[in-house]
């Protein structure tokens, strides 16, 4: 009989950071859900810099374990290193180390290692964002109402969807879903999309794994997102409505509010 499985833990209260005329309300949690035995999806909320990232390990063996865990310490540790040069070309160098330290992790272990990796990390003045992404896990932007897509999943069913090869609901769509193009210790070195986005006052931004974004449709991610809670309220509504509708995959969120920086009194 199915039983329903509770959060694993619960979610830590959101944290603020502040980015010059902006400050970030920062919070994030994961569940390991009703299929998988253990949890391959590796979170991190930075508590010092404005930048959060999710990964999501590929498969559920060894390979998966290390390929999170070693992807997310060497991207955050890139992204340390550089702060406060925050640019494209640092970002591109932060993954190509996250590339070379996942595969050279990988090259003892008899099955795949691989991850996704999708992280958001604002520049030290506020004046804008950066998206960097290998994958298919998310970022969402969440903006007057309007929950946008802001990056392409890196699989061959969004391709072929793309190009009119099938429909989105076709079977040859569902076969290809899982077929990842690009990620992280890919043998083929793929670049990553990395992007840059405005951060504005009232935004709210989401990332997530496919364990979200597959079992939570375009408007109810709208509506949870869009209702008046804290950051670690949304996280623990997202992530429970993810184990209502089955917990089929581990699932992983990180929501961030855009607030405006008060003066400090003089």
């Amino acid at each position: 009989m199915f039983r329903r499985r509770s959060l694993d833990r619960p979610v830590d209260a959101a944290h603020r950071l502040v980015v010059g005329r902006l400050t970030l309300e920062i919070a994030g949690g994961s569940v390991v859900g009703h299929h998988y035995p253990e949890n391959f999806d590796v979170l991190h909320v930075d508590r010092e810099l404005p930048l959060a990232a999710v990964a999501d390990g590929m498969g559920d063996g060894e390979g998966s374990r290390v390929a999170g865990a070693t992807a997310m310490s060497t991207f955050v540790a890139g992204i340390r290193a550089a702060w406060p040069a925050i640019d494209a070309r640092g970002l591109h160098a932060a993954t190509a180390a996250t590339q070379l330290r996942v595969r050279q992790a990988g090259a003892g272990l008899a099955g795949l290692t691989g991850c996704t990796l999708t992280a958001l990390v604002a520049e030290p003045d506020g004046g804008q964002g950066w998206l960097v992404q290998l994958g298919d896990s998310r970022a969402y932007r969440l903006r007057d109402g309007l929950l946008e897509l802001m990056t392409v999943d890196h699989t061959m069913a969004w391709l072929g969807v793309l190009h009119g090869w099938w429909p989105a609901t076709a079977p040859e769509a569902a076969r290809a879903r899982y077929q990842l193009l690009r990620y992280v210790g890919h043998p083929d070195k793929p670049e990553p999309d990395v992007l840059a986005v405005p951060l504005r006052t009232g935004d709210t931004w989401l990332l997530c794994t496919d364990g979200v974004s597959d079992q939570l449709g375009y408007h109810r991610l709208r509506d949870l997102l869009a209702a008046r809670r804290d950051p670690a309220k949304t996280v623990t509504a997202l992530l429970s409505a993810t184990l209502d509708e089955g917990g089929d995959d581990n699932a992983t969120a990180v929501v961030v509010r855009v607030h405006p920086t008060v003066p400090t009194p003089r």
